[in-house]
């Protein structure tokens, strides 16, 4: 190894500043460059409810909202939420009063072991936002990237249809587009 490579060594290990904003409330936080949006969450904040199932990307659990739009934690480095409006499901709610969306999903039992429930509920909150999904195979589609081990898909599609309306006008976009 030579002395240049060794002198670059320790700014590997520099903690970077992030400032966002995280279930309503602005936060300053330091951040190695390789920490993941989970990792964050989990372990150095304890918001708990944003799951680490795949850790790759491929089942939703750890689905939670950057600036609306939903994303996998587990595949978004922290440093990418500079300035950022991070929802996870810890923050949905106002006050006592659960979201539409959450409400929904007790309603219908769209679960089961509920693992998968928080990246679920992020998910649906996201999809509601976007606009896009106007019917029950386009639900089914555009949440395909969200696993259900026990196979509560039928409930977690008929929550999220019922949601809709009530996530849209919630959010401002009224009926739908």
């Amino acid at each position: 190894m030579s002395a240049t490579t060794l002198d670059a060594a320790p700014s590997l290990f520099t903690r970077h500043s992030l400032h966002l904003t995280l279930n309503g409330q602005a936060r300053e936080l330091e951040v190695l460059p390789w920490t993941t949006l989970l990792d964050l969450l989990r372990e150095q904040l304890d918001l708990i409810g944003t799951k680490k199932g795949c850790d790759h990307g491929q089942c939703g659990a750890c689905t939670v909202l950057l600036n609306g739009k939903r994303v996998n934690a587990c595949l978004t480095l922290a440093v990418m939420c500079q300035g950022a409006e991070l929802t996870t499901v810890e923050g949905l709610a106002e006050g006592d009063e659960l979201h539409p969306m959450q409400q929904a999903f007790i309603k219908h039992d769209a679960f089961q072991c509920g693992y998968c429930t928080p990246g679920q509920i992020c998910s649906a909150v996201g999809l509601a936002n976007e606009g896009r999904a106007q019917t029950s195979g386009q639900i089914q589609e555009l949440m395909s990237g969200n696993l259900c081990r026990c196979g509560a898909y039928s409930n977690i599609r008929d929550a999220i249809e019922e949601a809709l309306p009530a996530c849209r006008q919630r959010s401002g976009q009224g009926g739908g587009q």
